[in-house]
Parts: structure tokens; sequence; C-alpha cells
């Protein structure tokens, strides 16, 4: 058999995830001897979700605070002063910009302090020039009353001397607040700004940043600082923290540096807020607002902090000091608001402003190396949504030169050590180079080296190279990397006690590098621990914490691990209960709000995929959907919903098998790949990922176009990771996989080579303890079957059995993939037993077998496994020969064929292969293998759009499965079913056409009450049709646009039809017809059906009202085939036909087909009776009508009936049953066109000559006055002419060049003077009431051999569309033949003076007859045949 490989990229991405998206493999698993595949789907691997560093932004004097490298944010802990405060104590101010303005530098500064009667005053000191900062770290004592008003004043001294502290400055500020205002502008790190009053000299930008502290009642020395705690930091300031993982992401903090050390005491709350103040106010306004929006999520108050910093600016024209400072605020706001709503050109002005501000701060001035750190991680925000590596290199080269400009000694240095890593860190993720992870590990030991033991920053620089080794161990897979994390994470947490405020933030990233080491060694008390230090996170963050929910969400995912390993539902319970209560956390508008809905419909799906309750996976694809909808066109989180969407929709139409969801699937994750440009740094997945669905599809439908497409994007993903390039191995394999799976099509060996050099290669990428090896085993061993089977090298076949076994071990009882394993190596095992015959292979494949069938969860895998025990009994049947084991293998086959449903493409091919053991066996059950064949492909080639399109869909399918099934049924002895089934898989194209174009006036006669639903079905299937009509487009877009319109309407469409079922009278409606039906064709004479088939070949003459009877005909396929062969070279003979050679094929088919039927007809018909003839597969090709013994005088056909053709009998009942619309006057139209225009089509014309005699000669014998005739010739008859023409006129002759495409049968067409007449344009065409049409043209009843039982010619196409009468010409026919039989024809019809369609064969009839006393010869007579009634 031929075994598939597939492999699926699942990417349910996690909350807020931009960081890298690894392509998931899955392994493929196979059958024995058969031809079909197993699709199976290893789980995914971890996501770890990626944040810049920033430094924060320039304060008023250009200072800058350390950033902090954050992947997990810590939890804002709150400072509840009232129930921890018995004194309140100043103890540190800082004075900024407090000598602008000034014309001369003071020689020092000190602030004066009232409260009531008391006054205090500081040291004077002086201010630093670099900077313009003055600082104090005398304690002042503030009273316990916080409404106590504190009157601040800052002094000036301008006399030096060593007696300067008794000396009194000049006042240059003062400012009254209240001891509660200071409090919070102490925890909230916000400076108290000083305005100017009328006539000051000194600038309005002074403002003063005071640090309170608050002593316990338990140990006054103890100091609780209001500062934030050590989150993300951005180039904004405040960043409202996340703590999220999602899926199977951990999530670990990579914190930064903070200006300020941490001060320990028995309940530490920091806060940490980074404000910007500027000049006459507005920065306070807007530095204010923008406290408030972090705070609240308020985008008013966002946009409200932009324009107050836009209006600082103005203020701050030309060389003005501080414009440097306000761009810098400026464009960090700008950067809040775009991670908020995603406005790219947000981002884009915000790094404008930071290029401005740098160019006001060249190399030299103190704060260049700050506005390259800030620029720099503008740059890498904008890399991160947009993928252009520029910005990237752009952000390392800006943070190497600050690294520069801090060598050793400097106080940022380990700050620039830490953001340089960072940015490496993301580059390598990208890019693979491995240097820059190495490069970014070793600055993080440069930054941890800068913070020993006791150093306030340790714990963070901990936690940030702990990170670094972490993503390096996933890499490379060192476990010494791995052990070096979790020992600094243990570290960092050492260092975070019980009350710190980073204690649960170290908790969090110890969890998850504990996680990650379970997951690579098993050891189940890592993920106990793990889930230990999620729980007690949680507990440090009650109800009311606003980053419960991140705490929440950690914890599930944690017990989602733990459910996955142990299998205890609880676990998976609780972690959906606790993502619900993380969901519920967020209301309406909450900025999380869509990330929560992502995590919550991850987790339901993969309960869906435990339990199977479809709630679960409606609900999550709901959840998506909701996400979705939070993420509109710009959101820098769209192209992630787009993606988790598809597959919850993907995993949905594996389950029900609704096309609607695949092909939403599809668009979304089309929509997906287009947000990730070229360059765009997670565009190798996203090709990953449309490749895989395509595929699916490509199974699904069969459309080679979608694995064409599939490999493209695979390739177009595999050049993305070159060498080194952590996902390498996967994109390899995928590409192999998919290489393999068009080999099996399409039959190039140099496809199947790439396939296993590609297998070879992600092995090799795969050492032992690699995660994904299993798959590269099972997935380079189903290659290598393959190419055994296709060249016979038993080292080929003996490697793959060893790579099976080798998957085996790694996937023991209890993985998910176990089964499919087992059924591989049994697969190849009875392979080899078939090769080389040892006993001992095949009872080893037959135990592995069973026990694959036992352990299938899924349809598709079950469908597999009875595939394959059906393959294995069949060897059995073939080496034992006893009949229980070919019993035992058709009972497998019939199973398998039940889960058809689970993969329509796959589920036809096995019930191909049913059919042909059962016929290669003679079993009994081949009969229900065509039935069931015939119902699938009927709803196979019903899901696809346009005709065009079905035609494309069939050729992947045998042309004469009909036939076939039709010879079964009359081998069995079922004559009644053999018709049945022909005219179910026959002319599947004109079916589906003829569902859209039912009447339902008999239902609407009987019950005017259903007028409503009648409406409904009569809409739909007008639309429906419409879809029919369009024609075929190479533009994939607008296709899959038509095909998802084309689903929704049918999906309306099945439901009306399904409510017309349960109405009396109408439970058959639309159904393939009963035998006891389709005898109405036979109303008016016997119909002869010529089955050719390569089992027999066969006649049944089915009559009105009376059983068919059966003809076995004693002529074989291969002679059949030789007969037209035979034909088709006298007819296209250089010198013309032979007349001899003619004769003799004309009486080989009188005696072995004709004759036979003759006799039987003889016993119950007159002579000169009617009889049709509907002739299948190869019959098609024969001028049956013309068939006699003409060589030595005896029995003519032609002498002894009258006979008309018809493509179907479904055809022929509707033309005898569709009533004539009575008028006054019959409107008859002859259109002629001798000279075509050739300049628009590659076909080429003669001209006619016979063409204006004719259609003079016609107008002559017409009943004119009972006739409204029109006759349309030369330049008049135009394509369009010709189309109204045909729509108008119930009556029609049409004369001239006429050609069959055989490659594109929808395509034959009719010459006019600018354009063609197609067969698609016949069909677009109303002509549902129409009588008679004359074709009078070369082959315009030819048909198409390739498909012959779908009858796709001019004249078919006629008759389908509602025309009863027709007469067309099977080859080409000469001018002047034409002319003489069109005459002859007309003469004989119209005689009576009337002209009734149902007279129309034998007004032919006759008419050839006389021609042939005219000299016309026997071949040029027989071209010409009738169609219909």
């Amino acid at each position: 058999m031929n075994s598939h490989v597939f492999a699926v990229a699942w990417l349910l991405w996690p909350l807020l995830c931009v960081g890298r998206l690894p392509a998931y493999l899955e392994p493929h698993f196979t059958n024995l001897p058969s031809s079909q595949a197993n699709h199976e789907n290893f789980s995914n691997p971890n996501h770890m979700e990626e944040v810049s560093t920033y430094e924060s932004p320039s304060t008023n004097d250009g200072t800058t605070r350390p950033g902090r490298r954050v992947i997990i944010t810590s939890v804002w802990l709150e400072c509840n002063t009232r129930s921890l405060v018995t004194n309140v104590r100043s103890t540190e101010l800082k004075a900024t910009n407090v000598a602008d303005g000034l014309r001369r530098i003071p020689a020092g500064f000190y602030v004066s302090v009232s409260i009531a009667d008391e006054h205090w005053r500081t040291s004077n000191n002086p201010m630093d020039p670099t900077t313009g900062v003055a600082e104090w770290n005398d304690p002042i004592d503030l009273p316990l009353d916080v409404s106590a008003e504190v009157n601040v004043q800052i002094y000036a001294l301008f006399e030096p001397g060593n007696t300067i502290e008794q000396l009194e400055g000049e006042l240059l500020h003062k400012r009254s607040i209240t001891v509660a205002e200071l409090i919070e502008h102490s925890r909230s790190s916000r400076p108290i700004a000083f305005s100017t009053t009328e006539g000051d000299v000194v600038s309005s930008g002074t403002c003063l940043q005071v640090t309170t502290e608050t002593l316990s009642p338990a140990d006054d020395s103890e100091v609780v600082h209001c500062r934030a705690a050590a989150r993300r930091a951005d180039s904004k300031a405040d960043d409202e923290p996340q703590a999220t993982v999602s899926g199977q992401n951990y999530i670990h903090p990579r914190d930064g540096h903070q200006e300020s050390p941490f001060k320990r005491a028995g309940r530490k709350v920091k806060a940490l807020i980074s404000s910007v103040f500027r000049a006459r106010g507005s920065s306070n306004v807007s530095n204010t607002v923008l406290t408030a929006v972090e705070q609240r999520s308020n985008r008013a108050d966002l946009d409200e902090a932009i324009e107050h910093h836009r209006s600082a600016l103005q203020l701050m024209r030309g060389g003005h000091p501080g414009r440097s400072s306000s761009l810098s605020n400026l464009g960090t706001s700008l950067q809040s608001r775009f991670k908020q709503r995603g406005d790219g050109k947000d981002l884009d002005e915000a790094i404008e402003c930071h290029q401005s501000a740098l160019q006001l701060r060249p190399e030299g001035h103190p704060q260049h190396s700050s506005s390259l750190n800030n620029l720099a991680n503008a740059l890498w925000i904008r890399f991160e949504q947009r993928g252009d590596g520029k910005d990237l290199d752009k952000a390392i080269e800006h943070h190497q030169g600050a690294l520069q400009l801090r060598p050793e000694g400097h106080p940022q240095r380990s700050l620039s050590l830490n953001n340089l890593a960072g940015a490496l860190q993301t580059r390598f993720e990208q890019r693979g180079d491995g240097k820059d992870l190495d490069e970014g590990v070793k600055h993080h030991q440069g930054t941890l080296q800068l913070t020993p033991k006791g150093h306030p920053q340790r714990s963070t620089s901990l936690n940030n190279l702990a990170t670094a080794l972490w993503t390096r161990f996933e890499q490379r897979g060192d476990g010494k990397d791995l052990d070096e994390a979790i020992e600094h994470h243990q570290g960092a947490l050492q260092l975070r006690p019980e009350g710190h405020p980073q204690h649960s933030s170290s908790l969090n990233n110890l969890a998850g590098t504990l996680l990650t080491r379970f997951e690579q060694r098993g050891d189940g008390k890592d993920l106990d621990e793990a889930i230990e230090h999620h729980q007690g996170a949680l507990q440090l963050m009650p109800e009311g914490h606003p980053q419960r929910s991140s705490s929440l969400n950690n914890l599930a995912n944690a017990l989602r691990i733990r459910f996955q390993q142990r299998g205890d539902g609880k676990d998976l319970d609780e972690a959906i209960e606790q993502q619900q209560g993380a969901l519920q956390l967020m209301p309406e508008g909450h900025p999380q709000c869509s990330s929560s809905l992502n995590n919550l419909a991850n987790a339901l799906w993969i309960r869906f995929e435990q339990r199977g309750d479809g709630k679960d996976l409606d609900e999550a694809i709901e959840h998506h959907q909701g996400a979705l909808q939070l993420r509109p066109e710009g959101h820098p989180q769209r192209s992630l919903s787009l993606n988790n969407l598809a597959t919850t929709l993907w995993t949905r139409f594996e389950q029900r098998g609704d096309g609607k969801d695949l092909d939403k699937a599809i668009e979304h994750h089309q929509g997906a790949l287009q947000l990730m440009p070229e360059g765009h740094p997670q565009r190798s997945s996203s090709l990953n990922n449309l490749a895989g669905i395509l595929q699916t599809r490509f199974e699904q439908r069969g459309d080679g176009k979608d694995l064409d497409e599939a490999i493209e994007h695979h390739q177009g993903a595999l050049q993305l990771m070159p060498e080194g390039h952590p996902q390498r191995s996967s994109s390899l394999n995928n590409l192999a996989t998919a290489l393999r799976k068009r080999f099996q099509q399409q039959g190039d060996g140099k496809d199947l080579d790439e396939a296993i050099e590609h297998h070879q290669g992600a092995l090799q990428l795969t050492p032992e303890g690699h995660p994904q090896r299993s798959l590269s085993l099972n997935n380079l061993a189903n290659a290598l079957r393959t190419r055994f089977q296709q060249r016979g090298d038993g080292k080929d076949l003996d490697k793959a059995i060893e790579h099976h076994q080798g998957t085996l071990q790694l996937t023991p009882e209890g993985h998910p993939w176990h089964s499919s394993s087992l059924n591989n190596l049994a697969g190849a095992l009875g392979t080899r037993f078939q090769e080389q015959g040892d006993e001992k292979d095949l009872d080893e494949a037959l135990q592995l077998s069973y026990a694959a069938v036992e352990q299938s969860v899924t349809d598709f895998s079950h469908l597999t496994a009875e595939m394959h025990l059906a393959s294995l009994h069949l060897i059995l049947w073939s080496t034992q020969h006893m009949e229980k084991n070919l019993q035992d293998a058709m009972y497998h086959y019939k199973e398998a064929a039940e889960f058809a449903h689970a993969n329509l493409f796959e589920g036809l091919s096995c019930c191909q292969q049913w059919i042909t053991v059962a016929e290669q066996n003679h079993h009994m059950s081949a009969l229900d293998a065509y039935t069931k064949t015939l119902h699938l492909l009927d709803y196979h080639i019903s899901a696809t759009t346009s005709v065009l399109s079905q035609h494309q869909t069939q050729k992947h399918f045998p042309p004469d499965l009909a036939v076939n099934a039709a010879s079964c049924a009359l081998r069995q002895g079922n004559t009644c079913l053999a018709v049945e089934l022909l005219e179910q898989g026959r002319a599947l194209h004109w079916t589906q056409i003829a569902r859209f174009r039912t009447s339902l006036e008999d239902l609407y006669s009987q019950d005017p009450s259903k007028q409503v639903l009648v409406g409904q079905f009569q809409n739909l299937s007008a639309l429906l049709n419409k879809c029919a009509e369009v024609s075929f487009t190479h533009d994939k877009f607008i296709a899959e646009a038509r095909q998802q319109q084309y689903r929704n309407l049918l999906e309306q469409w099945n439901k009306v039809v399904d409510e017309i079922r349960t109405i009396k009278g109408f439970s058959h409606f639309l159904l393939p017809p009963l035998f006891a039906d389709l005898q109405e064709a036979a109303c008016q004479g016997p119909i002869i059906i010529l089955i050719a088939s390569q089992f027999s070949c066969d006649a049944i003459i089915v009559l009105y009202m009376q059983p068919p009877i059966h003809l076995p005909l004693k002529m074989t396929l291969e002679e059949l085939h030789d007969l037209v062969l035979q034909l088709g070279q006298n007819y296209q003979h250089p010198q013309g036909p032979d007349y001899s050679i003619f004769i003799e094929l004309m009486d080989e088919l009188w005696k072995k087909v004709i004759f036979p039927v003759v006799q039987k007809l003889k016993a119950f018909m007159r002579r000169h009776s009617h009889i049709w003839w509907c002739p299948t597969s190869i019959f098609t090709a024969l001028p049956l009508h013309c068939a006699g013994e003409y060589k030595h005088g005896g029995q003519v056909l032609s002498k002894l009936f009258v006979s008309s053709y018809t493509p179907s009998l479904s055809a022929l009942i509707k033309a005898h049953t569709r009533s004539t619309k009575m008028t006054q006057e019959i409107t008859f139209a002859a259109i002629g066109q001798a000279t075509p225009d050739t300049s628009l089509t590659t076909l080429k014309f003669s001209p006619l000559h016979y063409i204006e005699h004719e259609l003079d000669g016609i107008e002559a014998l017409l009943p004119i006055p009972s006739v409204m005739f029109t006759k349309v010739m030369g330049l008049e008859a135009t394509r369009d002419q010709a189309l109204q023409m045909l729509v108008d006129n119930q009556w029609l002759h049409i004369s001239c060049h006429g050609r069959q495409v055989p490659e594109e049968p929808f395509k034959s067409c009719l010459a006019m003077a600018d354009g063609l007449v197609s067969l698609l344009d016949i069909i677009n065409a109303n002509i549902s009431t129409h009588e008679f049409a004359f074709l009078s043209a070369c082959e315009t009843a030819m048909g198409d051999l390739s498909t012959p039982d779908e009858v796709i010619h001019l004249a078919a196409g006629l008759q389908f569309m509602g025309v009863k009468s027709v007469i067309g010409t099977l080859w080409q026919v000469r001018d002047d033949v034409a002319y003489k039989v069109v005459l002859a024809f007309y003469k004989e019809f119209c005689k009576n003076g009337t002209l009734d369609c149902t007279m129309a064969a034998r007004a032919l009839h006759a008419a050839v007859a006389t021609l042939a006393k005219d000299g016309v010869s026997l071949q040029d007579r027989a071209m010409f045949v009738h169609i219909g009634i």
C-alpha cells in the first residue's frame, strides 16, 4: 500500500504571545499494504512569550531610570499606609531643574519645611553640574495627621565659603501640600512640581522628589517604601503589568535594574512609577493623567496625557534645553497608546520622537546613552510587531553604542548589559545564530557580576540570567543550562522571601522552569513543586488583587499539564474553572479581556480533545471569535487570534466534517499570514500552519493545487530557518511529508527521494532525548517504506522497521500516539512478511494491530486501524486460504467505511480499496462497497462549487465506477439496482445542476401553506445555481471566497430539503431515484442501456411498467476499445474514411451488441417503433443507430427501428413530463455564421459556403403562418446575439463551426462572428421551456472519452438544461453534407404544416434514409443523432 505521512502545525498561541512560534510536527501513521493513510498528531511543545527590555524615559533633569527586562511581570502590591503607619518621616529629597533660569550657578541649595509652628531645614548641598539635580538625605518627621499642610520652600545660596550652613539663601520656589499628598507622591514616585509665579526668572520645570517612610508598630526602624515592584519595563512610564501563561507557554520574568535600591522590612511594599514633568505644568498634568491611565486603563486619560505632552513640546521650540526631554516623554506616551490600541502610527511617531531627541543629544552629551537606549527599545517593539530585521539590528546597534558609553564602573553599565542581552536573545530566536544567544548569556553573566551578594538588584540579575539559560537549553538541550537556570531562580527566590514584593514573581518563574524540566525528564516532583509555587503566588494575590487573574491563569496552565500527564480530570476542570475566574476579573473593556478569552478557549479545546464534548469545542470557538473581535485590523495580536480561531475551526472540521469550518480556518490562516509579511519573525510559523491546513483540504477534496501550494509554503518556511535555526528540524519534516504526499499522487520519484533526504536531516537534528525524535523516526520510517514499495530495496524496509521500533519505544503505553506507533510497526512487519515469509513478522503484526484497534480513539485513527486489520487478514487469506480470513478482511473494510466521514477523501480511497479486494475475491460485499462509494462521491462532488471545479474533482476518481457498480449488481442478479446505481453514478455534474433547478409546483398546489418553504427552496436553489454557473478562476482568494459562499448556501439548502422530505409524498425528494421512478422514462418506448465494464459487457432493456430485461453481451471491454480505436483512425485518415472499413466495424457492432438486443425487442415491438439508446462508458463513442449487416445485405438497425439517444433516464423523464407552454405563435430562430472571427481564439476555422443557403431553405420549408421566424447571419450573428436568441426562442437551428474541447469539455463551443458560445454559456442560459434545437455543426454530440459517463457535449447540455428534442453530430461533418441533411430533415419535419418536437427523431430517420438514395455515404449519414423525445 501507499503509506502517508502528514504533519500539521497546531499553534494555539498564548496570551500576549509575541515570541517564537515553533512548527509542531505531528506523526502520520499508516496501514499495511493498503493505500490508506492515518493522520496522527503529537501534542504541542511549549511557547515562550517574549517581551522587550526597556529603559525608562528621561526625567526632567535628563537622567534615566534603569530598565527591567521582564517576561512574566510581577504583581502590583498596594501600600496600606493607614494600617501600618505609626510615624511618617521624609527620608530623601531630590530637586531637578533647580537652577534653570538662573543667571549664575548657586554655591548650594537647601529645602525648608514648615508644618504649623514647627520648622525643618536640610543641609546645604551643591547641585550636580551634569544633571542639574540636588539631593538631600536629611530625615524630616511628619505628623500622623495626613490632612496637615506642609509648606515646602527651596532656597539657593550664592555665597561660597565654609560657613555656608549658617547662611540664608534666596527663595526660588515654594509650594503647600498635605501630608497625605506627600505620601501619595512618594508611593507613586511622582515629583512635586513647582509652578512659576508672576515675575519669576527661574524655570517652571523645577520639581521635588520626596521619599517618605512609614514606621510599623513592630519595629520603628523598618521602612516600608511605597514603590512599585519590579515589572515589565517599557519605554513608557508605568506599564500595566501582565502575568499570563496560555496554552503550553511559560512566561518567565526577566527583571532589569532599578535606580533606587530595595530596602528590606517586615512588610515591604514597593511601587515605582516613572513620571516625567516638563514646562509650564503641562507635563505635570500629563504624567498625572498617565498614571491614572495605567492604573485604570482609561483610554481618554491616555489621550489627555499625550495632548499635554504635545503642548509641553510646543512650548520648547528651537534650542530650548528641555526639548529633548519633552520629545522623549511624548515618544514614551505614544508607545503606551500603541501597546494599548495597536495603532502603528503611534509607534512610528514615538520612534521619530526618540530619534529627534537623540539628534539633540549628540556624542558627548550626558544623555546620549539614555537616548540611544530609549530609541533602541522603541525599535525593538516595532520589530516585534512588524518583523523588519533592520529595526532589530538597529536596536542592537544602539544598545551596543549605549554600552560603550557606560564603561567599567559606570552606574548604568549593568542596565546596558541587560538590555543588550535581551535584544541579542530576540535576534537569536528569529535567526537562530547561536553567537547571539551565547553573547546574551555572557552579558547577563556580566550583569550578575556587577550585582554581587548583598546588591539590591542581585535577585533581578539572577532571574534574567536564568531566563537566558533556559532559552539556550530549549535550543540545544544541554541539561546543565536548565539546571543552572533553576538554580538561579531558586537563588532569586531566596533573596525574595515572604513579604518581598517580587516573591510571587520568583515563585512563578521558578515554577515555569521546573515545568520545563519535568517535561524533559518526567520527574513528577518537579511538576508538583511547580504547582505548589504557582499556588503560593496565587495566595499572595487575594480577591480584589489586580493581578489575581494572571496568577489564576498561570496556575491553571500548570494544572493542565499535570492533567495531561496523569489524567486526573479534576486538574483540568480546576484549570478551566480558574481561567473562567480570571476572565470574570476582566470586565468588558479591560485591555487583557481578549487575552483571557484566548486562554480559556485553549483550555476548553484541550478538554474537548480529552472528553469529546462538543459544547467545549463550540465554546472555545466562541471565545476565540470574541477575542478576534477585540483585536480589529491593526491590533498587534490580531494574527494570534486569527491563528487560534483557525486551529479550533480546523479541529471542529475534523470532528464534524463541515467544509465551512475548513474553508474558514484556511481563510483565517491566510489572514494571519498577510499580517506577517517578508521579514516578520513569525512568518515561518504562519506559512507552516497554512501549508498544513491546505494539505488537509487536499486530502478532503483532492485538488492538487492545494497540495502544490502547501509544498510552496513549506519551502518558504524552510528558507526562513537556515542551518542552526531551532525549528529547522520541524520545517524539514513538514516539507518532507508534503513531498511524500505529492509523490503518492503524481509518482515523481524525485519528490520521494527529496522527502527522505529531508526526513534524514530532521532526524539528525533530533538526537537521543529530543522530544520530537519519535516523530522524526516515524516519518522517516514511513518514507523509507514507501520507497521500498516503489523500488523493492529490502534495506529500505529493514531500516523502516528499525525506525518504527524506535518510535514505539519512545511512545509507550499511555502515550497518546502509542496506538498509531503500534499500527505503523504492524504495517511494516506485514509488508516484510509478504516479501520474506517469516511468520514471526505476521504474528507480531496481527498482535500489534489488534492492540492498535482497541486503543484508537478518534474516527480517523479508527478508520486507519480497521483498514490495517483488513490488509493483514488479506495476507492471511493469500497464504492460508481460510474463508474466515477473507470474511474478517471484508468485515474490517466495512467497519472502516463507517468512519469515512472523518476524512472524506481518504474514506473514498478506503471504499475503492474495498471494491478492488472484494472484486478480486468475488466477494458479495463488493456491491455494498460500490453503493457506499457512489454515495460518498455524490456528497463529495456536491460540495464543490462550479461545474468546472466538479469536473476537475471527478478526474481524481475512476471514470468507470458507475458501470462497474452496475456490472456488480447484474452479476449478483439485481438488475433494478444496476439501473439505480448507473443513474446515481453517471452524469453527476448534470445531476447537481438539476437539483438546484427543481420545481416545487406540486408541493405548492397540494399545500399552499408551504409557500414560505417553497420560496426558501427556490431562492436558495437560484443562488446555488448562480454559484455553479460562475466560471473557473485561478485567483485562489476569489475561488475560496466563492467556495465559502457556496458552502454556506448549500448548508441552508440541505436544511430546507430535509424539511421538505418530512412532508407526505415528498420523502424521497431529490434522493437518487428508485427503479420504479426510472421506469417512467420508457413510457413512449423501451430504453436500452449498454454497460461496458472491465468485468462484463451487458445490455438492460428498461420497459414501462414491466421488469427490466438483462442481456449479457459476448463482447469484452478490450474488444470495444479496439472497435472505437479503429473507428477513430478510419475517420481521421488523411485520405478520408474508408467505407469498407466502416461497414466492417458496423457489422461487428451489430453481431456482438445490437443483434442480441434486436432479437429480444422483436418479441414485443412492432417494426419501425421508436427506441432509445442509453450508452455508457466506451459505448458513447459508437454510432449504435448505424449498426447492421451492410456487407452481406442482411439486417440493419435503421430498417427495423427508429433510434434516439438519451444521456440518462432522468433527462428523458424530465423531457416527457415537462408541459409545453402554450402560445399563439411558435418562435423559431435560425442562426448562421459562415466566417467566424478567429483572432480572439486559438481555434482556427475555414469559411462555410452553404450556411446562407441552409437558412434560406429552412425559412422556405417552415409553416410560416404558425411560426414567428427570425434569421440572424453574418456580422449580426455575434456571441451575445446568439445567446439572446437562444433564450428568447423555443425552437432553434444553429449552423456554424462547432468544436469539442476534450481537455476542457465545458469549453466546447459554437463559433460566432466575434467569439465563442461555450457549453458553459448554454448551462447559464434559461432554456428550461424550449422544445427543439438542431445543431448543424461539427462534434456537437461527440463527448469526452476521458469521462464518457459524464456526457459532456453541446447537445447533451441543451437537453439537460431543458430542450426536449436535440439533433447533433458525432464527428466532423462536411458543409455540403450538413446542408443536404438539414433540408431533407425539415422537408420531412414540416410536411404536415405543423411543428411537433416529438416527431424530430422520425423526421431525421426518414431524411437520412432519403439521402442514402442520393449517394450520401453511410459514414456521413451516421454522424447525425437525435437526443431526447
